[in-house]
């Protein structure tokens, strides 16, 4: 799935109906720009993919024929993927929407859309948080409520938040501050999940390019979190995603190469806080933007290559034994 003289990126997965569905932001010149729209395809084996369909409509007054198209401008609006949310029976489709200006618009809401399966389309549900742009869809807390992260649309200056609800409605959340997580770093792009003991671990991606990622935990299901501490895990200041495994281990995949984007990695860690094993997937180009799923015996990990193509790899469990022990990637500093 590769962008015409555009950009494709924001890439999720999910497993809904016995398909593989994938969305993501698709739009004009570079990243986020105005007219930006949200795309999905499916496919029966995570291999042969449908063409792409529209997900979201187009943005307000922000077409191609607006004299704004394909700029960043306070006067355009752009739609960015925010991954798939199955809720029960049914499967939602969550993308932001905002002015095309910054990083981010005073208007900033994260949307939801409602597969209609038997129509193949997705039905506007509405807005389900307002001032709020997630990172990954919510998942399940030991409690039964779900998690998300939050960033406002001044998230520079307020930090980020975790919401938390979801159960008695689409729209049901409270908001919950990572205190520091402005000022001991410039944290961006979350990820969460459970540790064996049930607390909650957090990972944050350092905008100020110090190189390596930062963590935080919760006790008490992400009311309240530690003041976030670096950690000496390499990052290339990008997008990063992981999960807890069936068999009960943790991977990460990420760019562990602090001076660019390149290689794509994937670590191991039976606790989910220490990664002692960690491979390249793939290289020799940026790729960024990953997200992984867990499916009979397979992880299937979705990447942008160039922010134009969207890619699939398909890694089988057992594979992942054969991972080196070398922490650090090919042209990547030492720890």
């Amino acid at each position: 799935m590769r962008a015409k003289n555009g950009v494709n990126q924001h890439n999720y997965l999910v497993r809904h109906r016995d398909l593989f569905w994938v969305m993501w932001s698709d739009g004009p010149g570079v990243e986020d720009r105005v007219g930006q729209r949200v795309r999905f395809a499916t496919s029966p084996d995570g291999r042969s993919w449908s063409e792409p369909r529209d997900l979201t409509p187009e943005p307000p007054n922000s077409g191609p024929s607006s004299p704004h198209y394909g700029t960043r401008s306070p006067e355009g609006f752009r739609w960015i993927a925010r991954g798939f949310w199955l809720r029960e029976d049914d499967l939602y489709a969550l993308a932001s929407l905002d002015e095309a200006d910054g990083f981010f618009g005073p208007s900033l809401a994260l949307h939801a859309f409602r597969l209609i399966p038997e129509e193949n389309r997705w039905n506007p549900w509405g807005v389900i948080a307002e001032d709020t742009i997630n990172n990954f869809p919510p998942k399940r807390l030991p409690t039964g409520e779900w998690l998300m992260s939050r960033r406002p649309h001044n998230y520079r200056e307020t930090g980020v938040f975790f919401l938390r609800g979801g159960a008695k409605g689409l729209n049901d959340w409270e908001s919950f501050p990572v205190l520091g997580s402005s000022r001991e770093l410039a944290a961006e792009e979350p990820l969460w999940w459970v540790l064996p003991n049930d607390h909650l671990m957090a990972l944050f991606r350092d905008n100020r390019r110090g190189g390596y990622l930062y963590r935080a935990f919760s006790t008490d299901d992400g009311k309240t979190w530690s003041l976030p501490v670096r950690t000496n895990f390499p990052d290339a200041t990008s997008k990063l995603h992981g999960l807890r495994l069936s068999d009960g281990r943790y991977v990460l995949a990420s760019n562990a190469n602090p001076r660019k984007r390149d290689p794509l990695t994937l670590a191991i860690s039976e606790d989910g806080m220490v990664f002692t094993k960690l491979g390249v997937l793939i290289g020799g180009r940026q790729v960024d933007y990953p997200h992984v799923l867990e499916h009979d015996g397979s992880l299937l990990i979705a990447f942008s290559g160039g922010k134009q193509r969207v890619e699939i790899l398909i890694v089988r469990l057992e594979d992942l034994d054969t991972l080196s022990n070398q922490l650090t990637p090919p042209n990547t500093p030492g720890n």
